[in-house]
């Protein structure tokens, strides 16, 4: 007996898409991966500096978890991505190299925030690079979700204080509780004194319901105006129940007479508050929680895979990120090799007609840290004294720089002045009016002084911290060191106008002594 034979039959339509989907992924898969270690190891040090934020700050301890999220929400979608093939796209590779540059620009500028934001930059543009447009585009949340684990918002600090400040001295005098403010964030009830501090100001709660709120978003809902508007309550909500919290708090402390909510307890009732009010939100939120619908990659209808990639084609993807990503560990370190060392000495600076002596063993200083030299002195003519801080800086890296956040004219934690008022004002110098900035400061005696505070970067003046930056930043990078300063003048603070004219006359008259001791200083380290 002959056996009949079946006939072959070839797949056709979306069974043979489906059998074909994924065939690129064998070796894209693992050259993406290898192109992700490599910039891990290039910017190991970067990356470092990240988890030891993320160790050290209860703010922004969720940066361990948001990668293993991002990974999760991929993974949760690996049947979509099956469906689409890896196509590198070369137009990433010039945004890799902005980001790259940047990074430059954050490391020889010492700021945190730049660098790391360029390195998780450059570890998202890999995967178009390597697996191309449309894949990204499957993975587009997971991707900016990894923003979340640089770890940035302490410049909200001043602004999410002083509006809790007001908020709370408000509504503690509508309560009907007399209350002496003393300072920006420093005010006084009958039977005790209280201060808005950088753990009151709220960032912590607003951080972390910002992260949560946007994944719930996500998660949650289809339509992008609902994802917006949960997220936007996100950022709300914790800024006004961290006012609530502080009122009640305060409140507390008054009608306990300081008994409750003044300790540890302070804090303890603080998160438990704002646990009730994110569970809350969520549960509101839920209710309006809409049914997940699984869309095709590239929006609607079948969609085939596309031809794949050739191994060739994936291999030079990911070696030519591979060399753009390279070259700036490279440029970084020719640019630490040449880098002069950070020792400076600042010359006397004599003003003609004013009577220098140094400045008394705790008096006012503004705060700024392991400069490289320090001329502070207190200035008299007639009845007016004036103290001028002169702090230098040179060979600057992310323990000794010019800008940060800790170098301000005035600490907000300060345990002996406080201030009464902040801002910025005009002031000529080397006859060319550049605003500054402006404190009224106090102390608990009642000893009051109008302080001014700009910086002198390689000859240009900035009170912009951003600026001095950018400047400082670009210096290195065209080898021409980074050479800056920070100036400082103070006076008692007088009625009407006394104190702006005396410190105006005081410049007029000190400036060109400063300005050649700031040269000189430079010019003896090039």
């Amino acid at each position: 007996m002959k056996r009949d034979s079946l006939p072959t039959m070839a797949a056709t339509g979306p069974e043979a898409q489906t059998l074909r989907a994924g065939s690129g992924w064998r070796i894209a898969l693992p050259a993406l991966v290898a192109v992700l270690a490599f910039i891990v190891v290039a910017f190991f040090g970067t990356a470092a500096g990240m988890v030891a934020i993320w160790l050290r700050s209860e703010t922004f301890a969720h940066g361990f978890v948001v990668a293993p999220i991002s990974l999760w929400l991929i993974w949760r979608m690996r049947d979509r991505l099956r469906m689409i093939e890896p196509q590198p796209s070369w137009v990433a590779l010039p945004f890799i190299a902005a980001a790259g540059f940047a990074w430059l620009l954050g490391e020889v500028g010492a700021v945190n925030a730049v660098s790391q934001f360029a390195f998780v930059s450059m570890l998202v543009l890999a995967v178009p690079a390597v697996l191309g447009i449309r894949v990204t585009r499957a993975m587009l949340f997971p991707l900016g979700f990894l923003y979340f684990s640089v770890p940035i918002g302490e410049f909200l600090l001043p602004t999410l204080m002083a509006h809790t400040a007001d908020f709370t001295i408000a509504a503690v005098r509508a309560s009907g509780v007399p209350v002496l403010r003393e300072g920006l964030q420093v005010f006084s009830v009958p039977n005790g004194r209280w201060s808005v501090v950088e753990a009151c100001s709220g960032v912590r709660y607003l951080i972390a319901s910002l992260v949560v709120g946007t994944l719930f978003a996500y998660l949650n809902y289809t339509a992008m105006w609902r994802r917006v508007a949960f997220i936007g309550v996100s950022i709300a909500v914790p800024i006004v129940a961290n006012w609530l919290r502080a009122y009640i708090i305060v409140m507390l402390g008054y009608l306990s007479d300081n008994r409750i909510a003044t300790g540890v307890d302070h804090i303890i009732y603080g998160w438990v508050f704002f646990g009730l009010v994110m569970l809350i939100m969520f549960w509101i939120g839920a209710r309006w929680q809409q049914p997940m619908h699984e869309t095709a990659p590239s929006g609607g209808g079948q969609t085939a895979p596309g031809p794949p990639a050739s191994p060739a084609q994936l291999r030079a993807a990911a070696l030519g990120v591979i060399a753009v990503i390279a070259l700036w560990p490279a440029a970084n370190w020719a640019i630490e090799r040449n880098s002069a060392d950070s020792s400076a000495a600042l010359p006397v600076i004599e003003v003609p007609a004013w009577t220098a002596a140094a400045a008394p063993e705790g008096s006012f200083a503004p705060s700024f840290h392991e400069p490289s030299a320090v001329r502070h002195e207190v200035f008299s003519r007639g009845g007016a004294q004036v103290g001028l801080f002169v702090g230098y800086y040179r060979g600057q890296n992310f323990d000794h720089k010019l800008v940060s956040s800790n170098n301000v004219l005035l600490r907000a934690d300060d345990k002996v002045w406080h201030a009464t008022r902040a801002g910025t004002s005009e002031m000529d110098i080397g006859g060319a009016k550049m605003p500054v900035v402006s404190a009224t400061i106090r102390n608990a005696p009642g000893e009051a002084l109008e302080a001014r505070q700009w910086y002198w970067i390689d000859g240009a003046l900035t009170a912009s911290d951003p600026i001095a930056k950018a400047r400082v930043a670009w210096l290195r990078v065209t080898g021409r060191g980074d050479d800056s300063a920070v100036v400082a003048v103070y006076t008692p603070a007088g009625a009407g106008k006394a104190a702006d004219a005396t410190l105006q006359a005081f410049v007029r008259d000190a400036w060109p002594a400063i300005a050649s001791a700031l040269a000189q200083t430079r010019e003896q380290g090039r």
